[in-house]
């Protein structure tokens, strides 16, 4: 059974994290299944809190859009880049900052548990070169990204 390296980033500022992220691919899950044009946005809310608004659509060209609003907050243990996402009432889940890009454009997003895997992008599409060297450190990690399916996002 393969090891998978589910270390988070060593630096890592909330504040620069924050806005809208676009969804270049992930591990198929019930929850997200079918869905394309996917997005996440993350925004301070007044309790100190971060709010987590996941939207995509079912179907690409004519569905309708379909969010979930969460919440998120730092980890107990004080590591940088690892955070914890709550959508169903005060259940939370880890949220694995993996990979960052220096300016913040892109991320590899893993969890406690080798089933969850994104990545995400300031921009609806990445470079193949930006993208090759990310699912490259993926690999390194120990995942399996052939199990990665590209939701569509709009054209930019």
């Amino acid at each position: 059974m393969k090891t998978i390296d589910k270390s988070t980033v060593k630096e890592f500022n909330l504040q620069r994290y924050l806005g809208k992220w676009y969804e270049i691919a992930r591990y198929d899950h019930r929850f997200e299944r079918g869905l394309h044009y996917v997005t996440a946005e993350y925004s301070k809310r007044p309790d100190g809190k971060i709010k987590v608004l996941n939207c995509g659509h079912q179907d690409a060209v004519d569905g309708k859009e379909k969010c979930s609003i969460g919440k998120a907050r730092p980890s107990h243990n004080g590591q940088p880049g690892q955070l914890q996402v709550a959508f169903f009432l005060s259940f939370y889940s880890d949220y694995n900052i993996l990979e960052l890009d220096p300016d913040y454009q892109w991320s590899l997003i893993g969890s406690s548990t080798d089933k969850y895997l994104w990545i995400l992008s300031r921009t609806p599409h990445l470079d193949q070169n930006t993208l090759n060297q990310i699912l490259e450190k993926a690999r390194q990690r120990g995942y399996d990204t052939s199990r990665l399916i590209f939701p569509q996002q709009p054209e930019s």
